[in-house]
């Protein structure tokens, strides 16, 4: 029976300790517990490292020296393990040319479509363009009517104003060789057997050769098809005049507008790739932007006048007679010189960046510099005004222009993918093809609109097809992964999912846990890192490790059916929690809202968001809520921190945007009580190995005084700044106290491999000779967060530092692990706990989004605590949160909707959470009512 099971025996990867676990095959599972409980470690770092690395093995010696050698996890013994599959929360896309359709591959199937099925139609009458078939030809031939006599001709080549020249008569001759003896010229036929029969030709004017004359009839088909094959081989079109000359037919096998003339690019599928040379913008090169001169970085301070000199590079010594030239010929021209920039008009504006009556404007001045782009200071000078702006040929389209010309079912490939998800699956299930086009869309549509169909059940109807893939959140990323998947349709793997429901409305889980059980039922094994009980509820299989976390987890706390998880009553937090044993509590008291402690923000129209007026306020926890999509990102980053972070800069507690100020709504009132605005994203704290824990919260820096007070280290002379690995001193000169050494592996990823000299432990042997109570520098900083807090419990200078990393539930990190390893939610609850230990902070805004993102039950409620402190302090919290327990703790809910993309940007409730949970249009009210 072991095939029907994957079994694990001894697993001691990181905290694990010797787990031993039976999986069913074929099952949904989950695994949860609190963080460092070892889930990650069970599931990415020996399941799927076993599964990759046996599949690895399993190829040939060939094959495998283009891969890394991977490493066997430290476990006794794994059976049963199926080759894996790892869609991870995380979103590494950077390439510039990825979207959400290439990514999906509904673009591969898009351009086939527009290639096989698309309609040209010319750019200038808006008429179909096509191309006559020798079929199609003599169908329409001998649709006419019967009996009517016709000439079937086509254009002799090289006539013109010069007559009968050497070419010309070139030319003839070969047709005289090939059997053509007639020519014909305004309804008359001339032989032209010999030199003197062409002298009654003009051939100053269109001439054609006589191919046949026909008579329409059923028998003449193999007739008129010849003449059209004929026609074809020599001229790529033909024409049948009436013999009484009154009618003439023209049909060609260019692929050309009949009205214009105007001959097209036949649609291909590489015309619709931006990514091929073939179909890609020539300016852009297919990326959609330039790179041209920013206005913003020209005129940087919209508050200066004329006079005062706004244009940037004009204030450089080099280039101030420009700024004298811009003020004598502003004067002249009439222009206002002492008013602030930005409230000039628009004929003044256009004066000063295109120039006039002699000055040339601020373009001149570019352009000026272009000729000078040998000299090496006038590189970098243009490379610090310039950005990306949209491409003024595709209009960030990507594609040429003749692409945009085809169109299937009225929109053009750009318009197709400009449509959200939603829309896009709405369109091409009412889409309708005719004749050939439908035998052969047809087949295609299946595919596009499966992989639509997926990509909306897991919630991301609100995105466009055209969307940035090196945009999206790791969640989002991690979707549309999943939907891939699905779209793949493997079989017999084992797929392993971090926390799938991240960014996810709770009215959207349903749909999530839908797409999960479809990719089990073709017969795949699902393994899914999940904290969400509506996940666990539809869970074939539960493994709750834990009790605690980091040395006091890593051991299998549950295994079974997700009902016996709900009755358990032993040492499963995860049971207390589900169970209502244990819960977090609704508050006994809410703070109140004081109408005059409020930052308002008035007409913002950012992204989807519909003119909505919303108020920040002061001192409370405020949570904004909705629909995956329905512009809560929008509204806190750029809406909220934007204008706040901007109107702080100009020392400014009110402004509109007629104010130059640039601001992402129409007015901003009452910014003055907030002095300061912090963002507590999911941003790595640094980007190299030596940011870690302990120097982001500003303990390292007493643990450092803490070992150059010791007897030895008084004794050498050692000062604090010996012991940190960011300068020379005490640290290893190999690596410079990162660790670990990087090989440049050119066209590869660069590889990291542990510092030969000091063995990873960053400090040279003489740092590493002083020790403070048995533990040298490196010791201490192996140490866990709570192991820390026992072992300096006497130094409350480092535990005031370090406690709140352990209040935030980060016990089981170690000091000196790397910032770079750390998951987006660490490293938010890390800067998290950079705050709690200030003293105050009176008057700073807090912005968190989706802080819950990796939190078991136990670690929300340490959140929330974490909160409490920050509001006690004097703060402010304002959170995107989809997570009912936190929703349902907060003192003001402001809920957008109410559905996601187009349908969503407005205000659909807003109060507290009682309030809130009464609205009847909310899909967030109908979940909040339950966690109240």
């Amino acid at each position: 029976m072991s095939q029907d099971f994957l079994e694990i025996r001894g697993a001691r990867v990181h905290n694990l300790r010797g787990v031993d676990l039976r999986l069913p095959h074929n099952e949904l599972i989950v695994v949860t517990g609190v963080s460092g409980s070892g889930k990650s470690s069970l599931v990415f770092d020996t399941i799927y490292a076993e599964g990759q690395r046996r599949y690895v093995e399993s190829l040939s010696a060939y094959a495998r020296q283009f891969l890394e050698r991977m490493e066997k996890p430290d476990v006794d013994e794994i059976v049963g393990v199926a080759p894996a599959v790892a869609i991870r929360q995380k979103n590494s896309t950077k390439n510039p040319r990825s979207t959400v359709a290439t990514a999906t591959e509904v673009y591969d199937f898009l351009r086939l479509l527009y290639a096989r099925c698309g309609i040209t139609y010319c750019s200038k009458c808006g008429s179909e363009v096509s191309k006559d078939t020798v079929d199609r030809v003599t169908d329409t031939v001998l649709s006419w009517a019967g009996g009517s006599r016709w000439y079937a001709l086509f254009p002799v080549p090289d006539t013109g104003p010069d007559g009968l020249t050497d070419l010309l008569k070139a030319h003839l001759a070969d047709l005289r060789q090939r059997g053509f003896n007639r020519l014909f010229q305004d309804g008359k036929v001339y032989e032209f057997s010999t030199p003197e029969s062409l002298l009654d030709v003009d051939f100053t004017r269109d001439v054609h050769v006589l191919i046949d004359r026909l008579a329409i009839a059923p028998d003449v088909r193999e007739r008129v098809a010849d003449a059209v094959e004929i026609a074809y081989r020599d001229a790529r079109e033909i024409l049948f005049e009436s013999a009484d000359g009154k009618e003439r037919e023209r049909f060609s096998e260019r692929f050309e507008c009949r009205n214009c003339g105007i001959e097209y690019i036949e649609p291909e599928p590489r015309l619709f790739s931006f990514n091929n040379p073939f179909g890609a913008c020539p300016r852009c090169q297919g990326f959609g932007n330039t790179v041209d001169y920013d206005l913003d970085l020209v005129i940087p301070d919209r508050y200066r006048t004329i006079e005062e000199g706004p244009v940037d590079p004009w204030t450089k010594p080099k280039y101030t007679k420009w700024q004298k030239e811009l003020v004598a010929a502003a004067k002249k021209a009439g222009i206002r010189t002492k008013v602030p920039f930005h409230q000039l008009d628009d004929a003044e504006l256009k004066f000063v960046i295109e120039g006039g009556d002699g000055f040339v404007g601020v373009a001149g001045f570019f352009e000026f510099l272009e000729t000078k782009k040998y000299k090496m200071g006038v590189r970098i000078m243009l490379a610090r005004y310039r950005g990306y702006t949209k491409c003024p040929d595709c209009l960030g389209g990507r594609l040429r222009k003749e692409a945009l010309n085809v169109r299937v079912a009225g929109k053009n490939i750009r318009e197709f993918t400009a449509m959200s998800l939603g829309q896009a699956w709405g369109f091409s299930n009412e889409m309708v093809l005719e004749g050939e086009r439908k035998d052969i869309g047809e087949r295609l549509l299946v595919d596009i609109r499966s992989r639509l169909q997926f990509l909306n059940e897991v919630g991301l109807e609100y995105l466009t097809l055209d969307r940035l893939s090196s945009t999206l959140s790791g969640g989002e990323a991690q979707r549309i992964q999943l939907a891939t998947s699905l779209g793949s349709r493997l079989v017999g793997a084992c797929y392993v999912l971090d926390e799938p429901s991240i960014g996810l409305h709770s009215r959207d889980t349903a749909r999530l846990v839908g797409i999960l059980e479809r990719l089990r039922d073709l017969g795949n094994t699902i393994v899914v890192v999940e904290h969400d009980p509506d996940v666990m509820r539809a869970a074939d299989f539960v493994v709750d490790l834990g009790p605690g976390a980091g040395e006091q987890g890593g051991t299998v706390v549950f295994a079974g059916p997700y009902g016996d998880l709900a009755k358990d009553g032993n040492r499963s937090l995860t049971s207390r929690y589900l169970s209502g044993r244990q819960q977090i509590e609704v508050p006994d008291k809410r703070r109140a809202i004081k109408p005059r402690k409020q930052a308002k923000f008035f007409g913002a129209v950012k992204n989807n968001l519909k003119n909505i007026d919303v108020a920040i306020p002061s001192g409370v926890f405020t949570a904004i809520t909705g629909v995956s999509g329905s512009g809560k990102s929008t509204l806190v980053h750029e809406v909220v921190y934007a204008g706040l972070d901007g109107l702080r800069k100009h020392s400014s507690g009110e402004a509109t945007d007629s104010d130059g100020l640039r601001l992402p709504c129409r007015k901003i009132t009452g910014a003055e009580i907030f002095s300061d605005v912090v963002l507590v994203d999911q941003s790595p704290i640094g980007r190299s190995p030596r940011s870690n824990p302990v120097t982001y919260v500003k303990a390292f820096d007493e643990i450092r005084k803490l070992f150059a007070s010791t007897a030895e280290a008084t004794r050498q002379g050692l000062k604090p700044g010996f012991f940190s690995f960011n300068v020379p001193g005490g640290r290893c000169e190999t690596c410079q106290g990162d660790g670990v050494q990087t090989v440049e592996m050119q066209f590869l990823a660069d590889v990291e491999l542990v510092c030969e000299d000091c063995g990873g432990k960053r400090y040279s042997p003489k740092a590493l000779e002083i020790r403070h109570d048995g533990k040298n520098i490196d010791d201490v900083l192996r140490l866990t967060v709570d192991e820390a807090l026992r072992f300096f419990v006497r130094h409350s200078k480092i535990t005031s530092k370090l406690a709140p990393l352990a209040e935030v539930g980060l016990g089981y990190l170690r000091l000196g692990q790397p910032g770079t390893t750390l998951s987006g939610g660490e490293a938010q609850r890390v800067k998290l706990a950079a705050h709690l230990s200030q003293a105050s902070v009176e008057g700073t805004l807090f912005i968190f989004d989706e802080p819950t993102t990796g939190l078991h039950f136990d670690d929300i409620a340490k959140l929330l605590k974490a909160f409490e402190r920050l509001l006690d302090n004097g703060g402010t919290v304002l959170t995107i949160e989809h997570n009912m327990e936190v929703i349902k703790s907060a003192d003001w809910v402001i809920d957008l909707g109410p559905e996601g993309g187009a349908g969503g940007g407005e205000i659909v409730a807003m109060g507290t959470p009682e309030e809130v949970a009464k609205s009847k249009v909310s899909h967030t009210a109908r979940f909040l009512r339950d966690a109240l």
